[in-house]
């Protein structure tokens, strides 16, 4: 029970537009949950309401079976990491992650080895007298993890902490803070708009959008079965098309695009004949080289290089398909070439509509 987090019907509004919207969330002990989505859906409100920093106008929550909905923010099991860190430039590394045991009172040899085993915990071993100026970004966001965890909160929530990291810098901290997380098994609430991030770091998603919750779920059933339209835009789902449905026959939909592509999809219970429905394909599942029950003739109109593989858009009955093709296969084509394209049945997303993004 210790460091659970429930959530229940959590609403808060700012001049009458808003921030969060009838959320519900329990996140077990131990678990690392992400708050996914765009600048304004509202991940950091509801991070900030269950920090105390913000009232709910309805709803409740509570903290390893507490009641802390009017609970003051120091008196919360919870500690915050934010974005810029906010470390004390006149302390040293030592006395900035010493601060809070200060104002508990706790003696100075027992803040002295707490504040040891807390850098060591974030591998900053023997950099306690250093000031803060002279560390480096990750090392400062090391710091603030520090200054953090020697408090032993029952709940960690961290508001987008490497925002301010250059991408090597950021990848590394991402593995460095997983394994940090599983090692101690301290409930973790993460906040972040990067898919990347939130799909490496983890144990389950929560996908926000317009205020609300669109979907949660672990990282491989969001990446491989996104439940909505705007999910799958954001998880990176390249092609996206309102279709109408031809026929259901023998657990195979048939549907139709706005361009005219007639695709196959397998049913999925969801698939209503003559109804408006969004499907989604993801350009990594298209083939231009093996062939699959979705066959398209068409030709290359444009070309994205991405380092190790290449974005093709591929012109097709009325439509332009995003086509992900590994740098090996696609150094032998250009622009204008012809292609055959192809896709398995199962690739083919049934995407309610939800509240999507414009």
């Amino acid at each position: 029970m210790r460091g659970a987090l429930a959530i229940r019907g959590l609403s808060k509004s700012y001049r009458g537009h808003p921030a969060v919207r009838d959320v519900t969330l329990d996140i077990a002990p131990g678990e690392l949950v992400t708050l996914l989505g765009p600048s304004g859906c509202g991940k950091t409100t509801l991070l900030r309401l269950v920090a105390g920093f913000e009232s709910p106008d309805a709803g409740s929550l509570s903290i390893s079976g507490r009641d802390m909905t009017s609970v003051p923010p120091h008196k919360r099991p919870v500690n915050t990491v934010f974005q810029h860190y906010a470390l004390f430039p006149h302390r040293s590394v030592a006395g900035n992650v010493a601060f809070g045991l200060e104002l508990r009172g706790l003696s100075a040899p027992e803040i002295e080895h707490r504040v040891a085993r807390a850098l060591g915990l974030v591998r900053l071993d023997g950099l306690g007298e250093r000031g803060v100026h002279e560390l480096s970004g990750g090392q400062k966001q090391r710091v603030a993890l520090a200054r953090a965890l020697v408090l032993e909160p029952e709940l960690l929530l961290l508001d987008e902490p490497m925002a301010a990291l250059d991408p090597k810098l950021r990848h590394e901290m991402r593995i460095e803070l997983k394994n940090l997380q599983e090692r101690l098994g301290i409930t973790f609430l993460f906040v972040t708009h990067d898919q990347d991030e939130a799909l490496v770091l983890s144990d389950r998603i929560a996908v926000m959008n317009h205020a609300k919750i669109e979907q949660v779920d672990a990282p491989e059933t969001l990446y491989e079965r996104p439940r909505t339209r705007f999910a799958a835009d954001f998880l990176g789902v390249q092609n996206l098309f309102r279709a109408s449905v031809l026929d259901v026959s023998g657990g195979i939909a048939r549907v139709a695009t706005a361009g005219g592509l007639q695709l196959q999809a397998n049913d999925d219970g969801g698939y209503r004949k003559d109804a408006a429905v969004w499907v989604g394909l993801r350009a990594e599942r298209i083939s231009l080289v093996e062939r699959a029950s979705n066959v398209f003739e068409g030709a290359i109109d444009d070309e994205i290089f991405l380092g190790d593989w290449t974005e093709w858009r591929v012109r097709t009955s009325g439509e332009t398909v995003s086509v992900g093709e590994g740098n090996v296969l696609a150094r032998a084509r250009r622009r204008g070439d012809a292609v055959t394209l192809s896709f398995p049945k199962e690739a083919v997303l049934r995407l309610e509509d939800g509240e999507a993004s414009e």
